[in-house]
């Protein structure tokens, strides 16, 4: 078969590799989509601590099952699946009391085990063991349900920061998960929308899809003005920083409503991680600030349906559909803003 295998920065090689044979606890898929996401761009660039190169890359997995373990119960050839990314171990404290994301033995796909940019690939017993590998709901395609792993960690997200009916809501980040969050506060309930965005074509192409209620493009104004323009005065409810930028996380606090909560989405460059945080602001207004990294098996699986239902439609969101050797292609389609989603199909 083919597969796209990271070696080193900037060393991704598109190359033959045996077809796996699943053990007895495993699973084996055929891959008909993988969605691409800035984490694959990351590890192209810079590689990643917890990534054992060589390596198959690539989390955001869908496909069928064509041959099962005989230690598996409950799945059999032709079963179209999801395979949640991040695994939890199941057995530590986190995981225990219900806080899978953030258990401290997790490991992923992609990154301990070989991921999906291959034609078939292996669903390990750490996945099955935590109820890892979903159903994918009739009338769902591959590319639909691979969009569910990023959605999941919006879910997360919008889960912490308690996202509500008549919530005020900015996102700022126009890329993928900052389309998804717009699309998940208006399932959520949210009253009115905003989306920020630093660059004007970028901010255009996903407010034409996502349609929020107003947009700000943090590159012509003062965005903490702009904000308190738009609400009188007053902030808004929930910000949702989706994007590795520290101003924005410090302009979300500045512009945040009395009692209003703030979700740190997007990670920090490790070179720049702190910011400056007026903590009056957070003392005075009452503010409530929350990270989040991830997302649970169970974060999946209400991804999958949301999206079954058409609460939270993705298909308009994939604007690129690419071949399994163009990886590379991909990336730079990520990297360079120029689409939304970008998900690779192997069986092209």
């Amino acid at each position: 078969m083919k597969v796209v295998r990271f070696y080193a920065p900037g060393d991704l090689r598109y190359e033959d590799a045996d077809e796996p044979t699943p053990g007895p606890d495993e699973v084996k898929i055929k891959v008909w989509a993988t969605s691409t996401c800035g984490t694959d761009v990351k590890i192209f660039s810079a590689g990643h601590q917890n990534l054992d190169p060589p390596r198959v890359i690539g989390h955001e997995i869908a496909g069928e099952v064509v041959e099962v373990g005989s230690a598996v119960d409950g799945w059999q050839p032709g079963d179209r699946v999801q395979v949640i990314a991040a695994v939890p171990c199941g057995d530590c404290e986190e995981c225990t009391h219900g806080k899978m994301s953030v258990c401290p033995n997790q490991v992923s796909m992609g990154y301990q085990f070989d991921g999906g940019f291959a034609e078939y690939m292996i669903v390990p017993r750490a996945v099955l063991k935590v109820d890892g590998l979903n159903r994918i709901p009739e009338g769902l395609s591959y590319a639909e349900a691979s969009v569910a792993e990023p959605f999941a960690c919006a879910i997360n997200a919008q889960t912490l920061a308690r996202v509500g009916e008549g919530d005020d809501v900015v996102v700022v980040g126009s890329g993928p998960i900052g389309c998804l969050h717009v699309r998940l506060a208006r399932a959520n309930g949210a009253r009115r929308i905003t989306l920020i965005e630093l660059n004007r074509a970028r901010l255009e192409q996903a407010a034409g899809i996502v349609k929020p209620d107003e947009t700000i493009c943090a590159g012509e104004v003062d965005v903490v003005q702009a904000v308190m323009d738009l609400t009188n005065g007053r902030g808004v409810d929930v910000a949702i920083t989706a994007t590795a930028a520290g101003i924005a996380q410090e302009q979300a606090v500045a512009y945040a409503a009395r009692q209003g909560r703030i979700s740190f989405f997007g990670g920090l460059p490790k070179d720049k991680p702190t910011i400056t945080l007026d903590s009056n602001l957070v003392h005075y207004r009452e503010l409530t600030i929350v990270g989040a990294n991830g997302s649970s098996p169970a974060n999946n699986k209400d991804a999958l349906d949301r999206i079954a239902t058409g609460a939270v439609p993705v298909l308009d969101l994939i604007t690129h559909r690419l071949p399994l050797a163009d990886v590379p292609k991909a990336i730079d389609i990520v990297r360079s803003g120029e689409g939304i989603k970008v998900t690779i199909e192997p069986q092209q």
